[in-house]
């Protein structure tokens, strides 16, 4: 099966490919010995929040804080 490397770096896969794994939106990309490796990736928002909030330095509490100051309509 061939797919196309389109001018802004996209490629289309052939709907057999997409077929034989797991429906998602997203794929983890690498290479290996020259070829481009396509894994399927489930994306867990969850973890991508948990990741930000991490990245910001707010802890649990913090964030309970400012659900009870939104709450509050203050």
């Amino acid at each position: 099966m061939l797919a196309k490397l389109t001018s802004k770096n996209q490629l289309t896969l052939p709907k057999a490919v997409t077929a034989a794994v797991e429906a998602t939106d997203y794929f983890d990309v690498t290479t290996e010995n020259g070829r481009i490796v396509l894994t399927p990736v489930r994306v867990n928002r969850a973890d991508g929040v948990r990741a930000k909030l991490a990245e910001l330095g707010l802890s649990e509490t913090d964030v309970k804080d400012a659900v009870a100051w939104a709450r509050s309509g203050a």
